[in-house]
Parts: structure tokens; sequence; C-alpha cells
């Protein structure tokens, strides 16, 4: 079980309701009324859904897996929160005090943090809690249509957070990491970005206008420029090579011609949607955003290439090679990543879904079939395995921070046993093995 906050008391739902309503005699001006002033204080997996908070003080709270949805924190002190796995739609921050916060995995669609201060904290008196002396975290983070207009957010880290949308207009966030988020369609005027990490971002529909004049590299940025080659670059249309390698594959490689589309942004394509795509060649390829829906990659070798947002519920990928590839935020729900018994010149061959070294941040993977899958030196942090099969499977040095394994079959499976156990993170528990 995780451990309490040293120094952090615990409270139940009915005492906060009862905090609450006396916080809201005092925004009425009533008799009785208090402010609500909370410090170190444990409200894990409560509820302020919808509540007025305005002005109000949680500094250094443990606010961890709360529903917070649509509740105003205007101007109130949030200070060296943890509001991790929160849900935070279309919750209201206006300048709020957020520095130090850690808003890691939190959902924030649609959150109002219009001149929230999001700087580095550092308070003294505070130094116990393990927040303060760190920058905000929204790593993974959904702030899809979120208005960060004005909010110093120098150093904070948006790794791999949604920010599709985001007005970032005349805000601060120089140093910041913003490696792998996506910033499609984000209003970019007058932000300061000098020494952000922006590689692997994503800004499709975005006037780039101010990141090269302020000489930012966007060499390793998807943007509407593509990416590699042009699918209308390819020597003939796509479905005509996509008839070719069927052609190849019935005859065993006696006529036609495999499919390689190593390097090809297939961005424009918007859709692949239950296309035959078996055993073709895809190297470092972009499917980035993709309509992959039962698509069946079978034997396919697609090292290196970038799956980030794909719709890939219900795909076939048995026997296929992913070395290296990115799925973060993608969706592989019911996908078939099972083991294939390949012959090949009178001898047969087990061929596992090979993941090696990849990285699913915040994927979901729930109720997909991956037994025997190796999984070696993964990023799976906040991956969903609800469900999953995983019998079997080879997660030696995989980073497991915050996985989900609710009714997974992990029998068999190898996991790392040294003192760094990954936590496995399950509906109403956070559990070492």
């Amino acid at each position: 079980m995780q451990q309490e906050q040293q120094g952090s008391q615990k409270i139940s739902q009915d005492q906060l309701d009862a905090m609450v309503d006396l916080h809201a005699r005092f925004l009425g001006g009533r008799i009785g009324g208090r402010r609500a002033m909370l410090e170190h204080i444990d409200m894990r997996g409560l509820s302020l859904q919808g509540k007025d908070l305005k002005q109000s003080n949680f500094t250094a709270c443990l606010m961890n897996d709360m529903d917070l949805s649509r509740a105003n924190f205007q101007e109130a002190s949030l200070y060296a929160c943890d509001l991790s796995n929160s849900n935070l739609f279309h919750t209201v921050f206006v300048r709020a005090d957020l520095r130090g916060a850690r808003i890691e995995n939190a959902n924030l669609e649609g959150a109002d943090l219009e001149a929230a201060d999001l700087r580095r904290g550092g308070m003294a008196s505070l130094s116990d809690f393990p927040a303060t002396t760190k920058a905000v975290n929204f790593k993974g983070a959904n702030l899809s249509g979120a208005r960060l207009t004005g909010s110093m957010a120098s150093n904070a880290d948006f790794s791999d957070a949604m920010l599709i949308g985001a007005n970032l207009a005349n805000s601060d966030m120089r140093g910041a990491s913003l490696e792998g988020a996506n910033l499609s369609n984000v209003a970019l005027g007058g932000v300061k970005l000098n020494g952000a990490n922006i590689k692997s971002a994503i800004f499709t529909g975005v006037d780039l206008n101010a990141l090269k004049d302020a000489g930012m590299d966007l060499s390793e940025a998807i943007t509407d420029d593509n990416i590699g080659i042009s699918v209308s670059d390819l020597s003939e249309p796509l479905q005509k090579l996509i008839e070719h390698h069927h052609q190849w594959l019935i005859t065993k490689g006696l006529d036609g011609e495999q499919l390689d589309l190593s390097d090809v942004d297939l961005r424009a394509l918007g859709s692949l949607k239950q296309k035959r795509l078996t055993a073709i060649k895809a190297v470092e390829t972009k499917f980035f955003g993709l309509n992959l829906y039962q698509v069946q990659l079978q034997s396919a070798v697609l090292n290196h290439s970038d799956f980030r947002s794909c719709d890939m519920e219900e795909a076939d990928l048995r026997g296929s090679s992913f070395v290296e590839c990115n799925f973060s935020h993608a969706s592989l729900k019911g996908a078939n990543c099972s083991a294939l018994m390949l012959a090949t010149g009178g001898t047969s061959r087990f061929s596992p879904c090979n993941f090696e070294n990849a990285r699913f941040c915040y994927a979901d993977l729930s109720g997909a079939q991956l037994k025997d899958a190796i999984f070696t030196g993964a990023n799976l942090s906040y991956t969903d395995f609800t469900g999953a099969d995983l019998r079997g499977a080879d997660f030696t040095g995989a980073v497991m921070e915050n996985i989900v394994l609710e009714d997974a079959q992990t029998e068999g499976a190898k996991f790392d046993r040294d003192l760094s156990k990954p936590v496995f993170k399950m509906k109403s528990d956070t559990t070492e093995i």
C-alpha cells in the first residue's frame, strides 16, 4: 500500500463537506462562515465536484485521485499540492497559486488556468513536502482546450501532455519540457519558450513563425510539413502498392513486391482502418494519429515508427516487431499481439510480438492479447493493462510507474525484483510487487 505522506492528517468526506459549507458561508458573507485554510491534509480519493472554493488554501495537501471536476479554485492557493490522477475536467484555476504542484496524469480537459502561477515552488517551512522544490508537473495530463493565457510555467514538465487547442498566449514557458506533448492548434502569440525542450512535440495547425524566430529546433517535432517521404511521392498510388503486396503474399514472393513504407509520412491518409497489411516493412514510418481500427499488421517489421495517438483497437499485430516504436496515448484495446509460429524452409520459428525499448506512456492496452510479448526496456508509465493477457510476457528492465493491472493475467510473466520494484496501480489502491 502507498504510505501516507509524513505529517499529513487524513480527513473524511463528511469533514471535507463541512469545511466546504463553512467556506460557502464565508464567500457569501454570512454569519459563522470561515475561509477554508488547509495545510498538509490527506484527502485522497474524496470529491469536491462543482464546489466553489474561490480564495481557499490547500497548501501542501494530498489531493490524488479526487473528483475536482467543475470546481472553482479561482485565486486559491494549491501550493505544493499533489493532484496526480485527479479529475480536473473544466476546473477553474484562474490566478491560482499552483507553484510546485504535482498534476501528473490528471485530466485537465477544458480547465481554465488563465494567469495561474505555475512556477517552481520552494518554501522553507514546507521543505518536508516532496513537491515544493520541483517544477509543476503536467506529465501526461489532458489540457485540451485549457486557457493558460499569461500563465507562469517556466521549467514546468508537460512531457506527453495533451494541449490540443490550448491558449498559451503570453505565457512564460521558458525551460519547460514539452517533449512528446501534443500542441496541435495551440495559440502561441507572445509565448516565451526560450530553453524549452520540444523534442518529438506535435505542432500541427500552429503558426510556427514565433518558434522559428526564437531559434527553436523543430527538426524532431511534428508539424504540418511532411516528415520523410510524402504519400504522394510514392512510386505508385498506395492502393496499387498494396495490391502488389497482396500478390507477393499469395505467391510467397514469386510475384508482386513486398510493401515497404519505411520513412513515409502516412498522416495525410487519416485512416487505414481494417486494411490488410500483413508482413509489410515500415521502419521509421509516421502513423501518428491514424485510424488503424482492426488493421492487419501480422508479421510486420515496424521498428522505430510513430504510432502516437493512433486508434489501434482490435488490431491484429501478431508476431510483429515494434522495437523502439512510440505508442504514447495510443489505444490498443482488445488488440491481438500474440506470438505466431512461422514455417520457413521446413522449420518452424516462434515469433512473439517484440516491443523492446518501445514507449507506451498513457496508452490503453486493456483487454489486449499480449501472451509472450517482449517489453524489455520499454517505458510503460501509466499504461492501462486492465484485463490483458500478459502470460509469459517479458518486462525485464521496463519502466512500469503506475501501470494498471486490474484483472490482468500475469502467470509466468517476468518482472524485475530488485530495489526499484515496479508499482502497479489498481482501481482503488497502489501496490508494490
